[in-house]
Formats: C-alpha cells, sequence, structure tokens
C-alpha cells in the first residue's frame, strides 16, 4: 500500500495509533494503560470528529497511516459513525482497521457501528484494572498478532 504500510506485524511499532476521543480523562486514561503494556507506537489523538476526517488528507500528503484506530462514537462535530462511513468509504484508507472503544452499549450502536464497517466493537469499561486489560487484549491482538495488507 502507498505510504509504506507493511504486513510485518514486527514492523507495526513504527507505526501510529489513531485515537479519536473528545474525553481528556479517557485519552490519558489510554495513553497510562498503553504505557504500561510499553507499547511503542506513537498515539496521535483526535479530539473531535472534524479531526479526525483532517487525518484522511495527511495520509493522503504522505503522513504515516496508522496500524489502527480506535474510535469512540459519542463526538463533537462529527460523529463516530460517520468517520467510519467516510473512512470505509475511502478508496485507500478503507482497508485500515477501525476498533470501535465507546461507553455505548446500545444494541443499535454495535449494530450501526458494524454496518459501517467497523472492525471490532468494544464498550469501554469504567473500571481502570479492567480497562488496562482491555487495552492488553486491543494490544496483543491489533499490534502483535494482527497482519496488515502490502
Amino acid at each position: 500500500m502507498k505510504n509504506g504500510w507493511v504486513a510485518e506485524s514486527s514492523t507495526l511499532a513504527q507505526y501510529p495509533i489513531l485515537l479519536v476521543e473528545d474525553n481528556p480523562m479517557d485519552v490519558d486514561l489510554t495513553r497510562r494503560a498503553f504505557a504500561r503494556h510499553k507499547i511503542i507506537n506513537i498515539i496521535e489523538v483526535a479530539r473531535d470528529g472534524e479531526e479526525a476526517l483532517s487525518y484522511i488528507q495527511k495520509w493522503e500528503d504522505g503522513e504515516p497511516v496508522p496500524a489502527f484506530i480506535l474510535l469512540d462514537l459519542k463526538l463533537p462535530k462529527v460523529d463516530g459513525l460517520e468517520i467510519l462511513r467516510r473512512l470505509k468509504t475511502h478508496p485507500q484508507f478503507c482497508i485500515i482497521p477501525v476498533v470501535v472503544l465507546t461507553t455505548s452499549s446500545d444494541e443499535h450502536d454495535v449494530y450501526a457501528a458494524y454496518q459501517e464497517g467497523s472492525n471490532s466493537y468494544i464498550v469501554k469499561p469504567v473500571d481502570f484494572d479492567r480497562f488496562i486489560q482491555v487495552v492488553d487484549q486491543i494490544e496483543s491482538y491489533w499490534c502483535r498478532l494482527n497482519t496488515l495488507p502490502r
């Protein structure tokens, strides 16, 4: 793929993880959880839907495509479902894995996220220790086991 996305999982550490999250406490919690597991990927943060969509232009301009995206659904300006819709209809970036990480367990949100192309849907635990376990699972699968297309 253009922009140097490769299949070897050992090289995924060189690609950022895009966290789309408007809650500063959740951003901090996510960063701390990833740091605790010594995840070395740079975590880029988009704090609203508009900012998240601006990354498409950055990637088109040659900035590194993320290894995956952690996407909250409830965002200001543009909601997570619209971000999914636009990303998954983009001819080049539709293959970026998107993990919805949100507080909503509403069946309608789960269904809509998968219908729009989400690769996974995880309800954020409110307990820090449980959140650490979730991040461990995310890191284990998406950073170590998952293989990206060439």
